[in-house]
């Protein structure tokens, strides 16, 4: 029985913003421990600590969030889930990049038709439009 190996793209999270948010989180919880005596002071901390403890743990639930092979996309869907969408779906794959403030913000933008897959350089680890042309070479190669 002969292996098929057909071709597979992965984008993922890199592993040092992982290992940021668990610091952050650490550091916020430290801080929500030290400032009990100010209330307000304590709720900051410890929400901030609570919501980078959270991406944090969506990172390790969901470190792969986009997936290209010869039937189509698997996508990052809600806090952790995936959703699967073929290439027939896929109507158009763009990058929408905007200024503001002297920030430059991209998103991959994946559009299907019932809906838009945003996906960010945070998500994917390397530049918006490196992935867009990645994926417009990989599907007209497939």
């Amino acid at each position: 029985m002969a292996e098929t190996s057909e071709p597979v793209l992965r984008w993922r999270v890199r592993r040092d913003l992982l290992i940021m948010k668990i610091v952050g989180a650490l550091a916020f919880a430290v801080l929500t421990i030290l400032t009990l005596g100010d209330v307000r002071g304590a709720l900051l901390a410890g929400a901030a600590s609570a919501i980078l403890a959270a991406l944090a743990v969506r990172d390790v639930l969901a470190p792969v969030r986009l997936t290209a092979d010869g039937e189509g996309l698997v996508v990052v869907r809600g806090f952790a889930g995936f959703e699967r969408v073929p290439w027939r779906s896929v109507e158009r794959i763009r990058v929408d990049t905007r200024t503001r403030f002297t920030s430059r913000t991209e998103l991959l933008e994946i559009d299907t038709g019932e809906g838009i897959h945003l996906l960010s350089r945070f998500d994917l680890g390397v530049p918006c439009q490196q992935v867009a042309d990645e994926l417009r070479s990989f599907r007209t190669g497939s």
